[in-house]
């Protein structure tokens, strides 16, 4: 699965010149890509978001905030309600291949 991904996550960003393109290509790959819902599990707790580590959760969406090139967010069910929190905290345990691929390639642009 490696190489060949590798080229799509250059893909998202081929016509981006500024961080705010780059971020609105990452957004919209995101968006296009990823298929909702989808159970994902918390693997990393963090200051914006209530989960905790090791939590599962039901993604249902993608909202419409403000994309930056260090935190892409996803809309949850928790407790009773919809909550955005950071794509980079969660791993996907029941989702499509393509919604898998997505969030292992946001994964490895946050990490390099």
């Amino acid at each position: 699965m490696g190489f060949p991904r590798l080229q799509a996550r250059e893909e998202v960003n081929v016509d981006a010149y500024t961080q705010d393109e780059q971020a609105m290509g990452w957004h919209i790959y995101l968006e296009e890509t990823m298929e909702f819902p989808f159970e994902a599990c918390c693997i990393d707790e963090q200051d914006v978001s209530p989960l905790e580590e090791g939590e599962t959760v039901r993604v249902v969406g993608k909202p419409s905030s403000e994309p930056s090139l260090r935190q892409q967010f996803v809309t949850i069910e928790w407790m009773d309600r919809e909550v955005g929190v950071p794509l980079s905290q969660l791993e996907p345990v029941d989702a499509s291949d393509a919604t898998e691929q997505a969030v292992s390639d946001w994964h490895y642009w946050l990490d390099r």
